[in-house]
């Protein structure tokens, strides 16, 4: 099975990845001090119209998956190819997570947990984490910031003398995780580049983002551009000062977190960074069938919220665009004509206004049916304060003698856990 997961996410690529986009998740692509999500939701729509097509997108964080998957309901998060967590300990492919044997079969040498738990219950500095975070090859602990150095240069020399090889990682200025020295987001990282070679596959471009001591190592792999965002932390800023100053290769952004990794998106020239949500006149030119869908997700969410003026030349802009033959499956299983719908749906005008309600879409992928005519498959979501509702949606888009997109089928379904409530487009 992992073979095969490993495969999906590789040949959904018709060649190499333009770019793989690796980046931490808490205070670098999450922004826990931004209610709105702005920066996030920024990223997201750049994502999906721009490089979700023919580019990877690897998180890795500090998490285990327990956390993780908490912070995925928590936080408007699109869904990453590759998932690296519990501080590089664990990778994991496609929406169903499936793990790396070869990497926990790396990792088992010369560890032994047991031993590393018993030797760490003799410094009373450490302080046990929850046992989620306790995972197969790591163990974790919080310490003062002003014990840290002794705790660890001890551990380190009791652990090597018990026939171990391992590695301690402080960051966060509190946390301690004990890993096997083969260990760690960088030496996930080098994995990931070296299994991708093999496929015949490697990415043209690496961009490694981070925040945290955690995230030293991903810019440590030769060939790799990295950013710190704007609020990295102080053992981020030692560590490049210490050892990457010089390193025109390794940015430390004027942004904060996802809107710092947009910023090197720019900077080291790697593609566009002009996210959907930064443009007010929506152009057809340069369109393709993922900004299209995008971009319409973007104007659902103005209309509802009432930013969209002369509402009566907006639906009939949204009748243009739909075939007249054309069919909307609504999540309940109801059948309705797509023009006929609009009208529906423009009663609707307003409705969130002055709520923090927003919408994204995720993991959109198009496949060119025949000329000028796409299959779009992706999930969209709306998150009004904490409640979020979901669909897993299907819709063919034409293009062949207009510059405007036609929707000509449009199918949506529930997506699994997702609230079921009223649900409009």
């Amino acid at each position: 099975m992992l073979r095969t997961e490993i495969l999906n996410t590789m040949d959904r690529l018709n060649s190499s990845p333009r770019l793989m986009l690796v980046s931490d998740l808490d205070h670098t692509m999450v922004d826990h001090h931004d209610p709105e999500n702005s920066s996030l939701l920024r990223f997201n729509a750049l994502w999906e119209a721009h490089y979700r097509q023919d580019s990877l997108l690897v998180f890795s964080t500090g998490r285990s998956p327990t956390l993780y998957n908490q912070l995925r309901k928590e936080k408007p998060m699109i869904t990453p190819d590759i998932a690296i967590m519990s501080v590089g300990t664990e990778i994991t492919y496609g929406k169903s997570m499936v793990p790396d044997d070869g990497w926990v079969q790396f990792l088992n040498q010369k560890w032994d947990k047991d031993i590393v738990i018993e030797e760490t219950s003799k410094f009373p500095e450490l302080k046990p984490q929850a046992e989620t975070e306790q995972r197969p090859h790591k163990v974790s602990f919080y310490v003062q910031k002003d014990k840290a150095q002794s705790v660890t240069q001890a551990l380190s020399k009791v652990l090597e003398g018990r026939g171990l090889n391992v590695k301690i990682i402080y960051s966060g200025g509190i946390d301690l995780d004990v890993l096997p020295n083969g260990a760690g987001k960088g030496q996930a990282l080098a994995y990931l580049l070296k299994k991708f070679e093999t496929e015949g596959k490697p990415p043209l471009n690496t961009l490694a983002c981070g925040d945290s001591g955690n995230d030293a190592e991903l810019f440590s792999i030769p060939g790799v551009y990295g950013v710190m965002v704007s609020n990295a932390q102080e053992e981020l800023l030692q560590w490049h000062s210490e050892n990457a100053k010089d390193n025109p290769n390794i940015l430390h952004a004027s942004e904060r977190c996802a809107s710092g990794i947009i910023q090197a998106i720019g900077h080291f020239n790697l593609g566009l960074n002009l996210s959907p949500r930064d443009v007010s006149d929506i152009g057809r030119e340069d369109s393709s069938p993922s900004l299209e869908i995008v971009n319409f997700a973007l104007l659902l969410e103005k209309w509802r919220r009432a930013e969209i003026e002369n509402t009566e030349l907006f639906i009939a802009g949204l009748k243009a665009t739909a075939l007249p033959s054309g069919t909307y499956i609504h999540p309940s299983g109801s059948v309705y004509n797509i023009k006929e719908y609009m009208n529906i749906f423009g009663k609707v005008y307003g409705d969130k206004k002055g709520k923090q309600f927003r919408t994204w879409v995720d993991d959109v992928l198009a496949t060119q049916l025949a000329p000028g005519t796409w299959l779009m498959k992706f999930n969209k979501w709306e998150l009004c304060g904490e409640e979020r509702k979901g669909c897993a949606v299907t819709s063919i888009l034409s293009k062949k003698d207009s510059d405007w997109y036609t929707l000509v089928h449009l199918h949506q379904t529930w997506l699994e856990h997702s609230g079921q409530g009223e649900w409009l487009v």
